[in-house]
């Protein structure tokens, strides 16, 4: 392994790949049936993936890579047993981008004795770089990142997410239905956005006060764990455990706030 990596270097390929499908935003037609989906979810992580390895490469030609698929459960209880891979989401929200609506990004995470050690969130509509280094602090471009020290609930700004975990035989809907109460009953403002390691690193720069979700979706939230963890976030279960690769909820804020909610969901 590395023990040094050339993060400009990393951040210029994110960059470069975004920008081409900032490019591209909006000119393709919105899919109307399945096989158009698919084909241009297919197409999105094609392009992606073959733009990174181009300009990754070079630089780390020892390091494998792995595709982040959402949709397949049981491949996100444990990490790939390597002792470093790139992890990469070609776009999170890209249904937001097939659908010409705002909220896209590219994720990518150096995993190392399976946790990341470095990731990255590129939003090229607004032009924001969000990177973490483990051990080293968080940053939004140049800017380092502080989580926001907020004490007013009636202020805060609580978001819930769900993945694609199957829900047909088990209670998770009722969780996150319990969960989305709980929240509009104690929290001042209760948003579900869309690209979840986004709004995870939103934590770590004072925009979202709280995040969490009830069910398992490991490769969404990873590039983002490591931002907020790194601008001072705690990064629990929604049991009040410690987070852990394959947990099957996920609690991220502030130490106090993490408490708080912590004490509304033990009350009937």
């Amino acid at each position: 392994m590395q023990n040094k990596i050339n993060i400009p270097t990393i951040l210029d390929a994110v960059r470069k790949v975004g920008d081409v499908f900032l490019k591209d935003y909006k000119q393709n037609a919105i899919p109307k049936a399945m096989d158009e989906f698919l084909k241009q979810l297919e197409d999105i992580d094609t392009l992606c993936l073959t733009s990174l390895k181009e300009d990754l490469s070079p630089e780390f030609p020892n390091i494998p890579w792995h595709i982040g698929d959402e949709f397949d459960t049981d491949s996100q209880r444990n990490p790939v047993e390597q002792e470093e891979f790139w992890l990469c989401d070609a776009m999170d929200g890209a249904i937001q981008y097939l659908q010409h609506i705002a909220g896209w990004t590219i994720n990518l995470a150096l995993v190392r004795d399976g946790k990341p050690f470095f990731s990255v969130i590129y939003d090229p509509l607004a032009n924001e770089m969000f990177w973490a280094k483990e051990g080293e602090g968080a940053f939004m471009n140049e800017k380092l990142l502080e989580i926001n020290p907020k004490t007013d609930m009636a202020v805060m700004l609580a978001v819930f997410e769900y993945g694609h975990q199957d829900k047909s035989d088990n209670n998770l809907n009722e969780k996150i239905g319990a969960t989305v109460t709980k929240l509009l009953s104690n929290f001042g403002v209760i948003r579900n956005y869309g690209p979840h390691g986004l709004q995870l690193a939103y934590i770590g720069a004072g925009r979202i006060d709280l995040f969490v979700q009830e069910d398992l979706d490991t490769y969404n939230w990873i590039a983002g764990l490591l931002i907020a963890k790194e601008a001072g976030a705690e990064i629990l279960t929604t049991d009040g455990t410690t987070w852990k690769w394959g947990s099957e909820s996920l609690l991220v804020a502030q130490k106090s706030i993490s408490e708080k909610y912590l004490q509304i969901k033990s009350t009937n």
